[in-house]
């Protein structure tokens, strides 16, 4: 009997998790040192986000040299297509946790000597009136849409909330063929000042920042609501402390900053404390090195600061997995660097505080199992509003209205214990039916 080949495969000395920047530039750097690699991505194309593929995509030069180069490593497998679901049975020459994984055929356990977790960032989406109809979406799901070829030529679209990502979005909204109304960016025009001042630093930044420049960008300028009947028809913004201004849209893209994705390596033990994500990232040392031993992480699970940061880390990762640790520690200066620029980003895109007070009583805040804001609001933690409301329980898993939560009322969603996302009945079957094998419900 033929055995599928990637069952052929359940043991290698390094696994990375997340073929974005940081994964791909991780796998590169452990390449050469001749160890097996293996790469898994639930996309069907290496990228992440940042470099997602899709019909109306336009990916740069550097996202090419990467796809290229590890295809020229016989030492790295790249699996797309293929999510981890959950913990699986180690066995006695593990040194890190082994995985369950399932493509859409097989399942299987993943063993291996060390781990990289790359599995990047989504965006924070804060309920607002309105946030639930069509045609509203978050600012880089907007930009993925596109690129995967949704038509949005001649729509009208306001693009709100903060940070560079918006007018990366209102950018390619435009080149498919949008008219972008308005970007609404809640921070201060002196906090936009100041961060454009500190770009000469990063001279490709600057560049970059320059290229994006929107005209209909306001700063101090938020949204209140969006408005329809079946469809987003018009925005209702705030600017400064009192002025309101409607715009007739035919799209919403609102993003609101960066949640890290933790859930695996908090499934695995890992300490949450990354500076540069208030704390919700995944803490690791210099070398990349989570606090659980075997495992690393890279990217922007550990903060937010640009792909350029999180091909650094991801390359450090890679050299100390593979035991290459002078070539690590020689890469150190590069990350200081952009370290920096990411400390810039949470500085000058804070928060404002009044975006806590945008959800109405009716509001739904768990858009899966529509429970409104009024219904958590004797609820004292997450478990709490889980057991009596069922917020968080849906299709999502929390890891929209949890991240929203946690930022509203400081809830703090708890990590899942064995299990990632629902799995097939077969693949745990076979997790369980291997040497050892036993899964824990």
């Amino acid at each position: 009997m033929m055995i599928p080949q990637r069952l052929a495969h359940q043991h290698c000395d390094v696994l990375i998790v997340g073929a974005g920047p940081a994964g791909m530039a991780a796998a590169l750097a452990a390449a050469p040192s001749g160890v097996s690699i293996t790469l898994v991505d639930d996309n069907p194309q290496p990228g992440g986000q940042i470099w997602r593929d899709g019909p109306q995509a336009a990916l740069p030069h550097l996202a090419w040299q990467h796809r290229a180069a590890l295809a020229r490593h016989a030492n790295i497998r790249v699996l797309t297509g293929t999510r981890v679901v959950g913990l699986g049975a180690t066995s006695p020459g593990d040194k890190a946790p082994a995985l369950l994984l399932e493509d859409p055929d097989h399942g299987w356990t993943q063993h291996s000597q060390h781990i990289v977790l790359c599995t990047g960032a989504r965006e924070l989406l804060l309920p607002f009136p309105g946030w639930t109809l069509p045609g509203v979406t978050g600012a880089g799901a907007l930009q993925a849409l596109i690129k995967a070829g949704l038509d949005v030529r001649g729509q009208r679209i306001v693009v709100a909330g903060t940070g560079p990502l918006l007018l990366a979005a209102a950018a390619t909204a435009k080149k498919a063929g949008a008219t972008v109304v308005r970007v609404a960016e809640q921070a201060p025009w002196n906090a936009l000042a100041g961060f454009a001042a500190q770009l000469p630093r990063w001279p490709a930044k600057a560049v970059q920042a320059l290229s994006l420049i929107d005209f209909s960008l306001r700063a101090c300028t938020h949204v209140l609501e969006a408005q329809g009947s079946g469809q987003v028809q018009s925005v209702l913004l705030q600017r400064g402390l009192n002025a309101h201004e409607t715009i007739a849209c035919d799209r919403l893209a609102c993003g609101f900053g960066l949640v890290p994705n933790t859930q695996l390596g908090q499934m695995l033990g890992c300490a949450l404390g990354g500076p540069l994500s208030s704390g919700q990232g995944l803490a690791v040392d210099a070398l990349m090195r989570t606090s659980v031993p075997g495992v690393l992480a890279a990217g922007e699970s550990t903060g937010f600061g640009g792909s350029e940061r999180a091909l650094i880390q991801g390359a450090i990762a890679g050299h100390a997995a593979a035991g290459q640790v002078p070539q690590a520690e020689a890469l150190l200066p590069q990350l200081a660097r952009w370290e920096s620029f990411a400390r810039e980003l949470q500085k000058s895109f804070r928060l404002n505080e009044a975006l806590k007070a945008l959800a109405r009583p009716d509001t739904l805040v768990c858009r899966c199992e529509d429970v409104p804001y009024a219904a958590l609001a004797e609820r004292q933690g997450w478990i709490d509003a889980k057991l009596h409301t069922r917020c968080g329980m849906g299709a999502c898993q929390g890891r929209v209205c949890g991240a929203g939560m946690q930022h509203l009322r400081g809830w703090t969603p708890a990590p899942p214990r064995h299990l990632l996302a629902p799995a097939r009945i077969g693949t745990l079957a076979a997790a369980a039916m291997e040497p050892g094998g036993t899964h824990q419900p």
